[in-house]
């Protein structure tokens, strides 16, 4: 069981697409920017043994494609949960993007090692 150390948290928007997917790696990616920190090495572990859970709410979950998400990560091992959340702010056809809602995705990514295992 992996012990969580960092958890942090992004918002993504895809504004005219209506574009699930987008506005999550969007998301994904705002939360990695907010961390400079490198746990792998501040632990003596190797990048690949980072536990990685992506947790991502937006108001269609069955839209969202997870190996998209999946393949921001360079290393580590990922798990994406996708559940009903964020916001679709709904935008008459007659404007840009045809009347696709804007769409606003929330994250939250948790970071951490198999603590037992290294100290085993």
């Amino acid at each position: 069981m992996a012990e969580t150390l960092l958890v942090e948290f992004g918002m993504g928007s895809s504004l005219r697409r209506g574009d699930y997917t987008q506005a999550a790696e969007r998301a994904v990616r705002d939360a990695l920017w907010h961390n400079s920190i490198n746990l792998a090495e501040l632990f003596g572990f190797d990048k690949s043994a980072m536990r990685i859970t992506l947790d991502v709410g937006v108001q269609q979950p069955d839209r969202v494609d997870v190996e998209v998400l999946k393949a921001v990560f360079p290393y580590g091992n990922v798990t994406v949960n996708v559940s009903k959340g964020g916001l679709d702010v709904a935008r008459p056809v007659e404007q840009e993007g045809g009347g696709h809602p804007t769409v606003m995705a929330n994250v939250a990514l948790s970071v951490g090692f198999d603590m037992e295992r290294a100290n085993g």
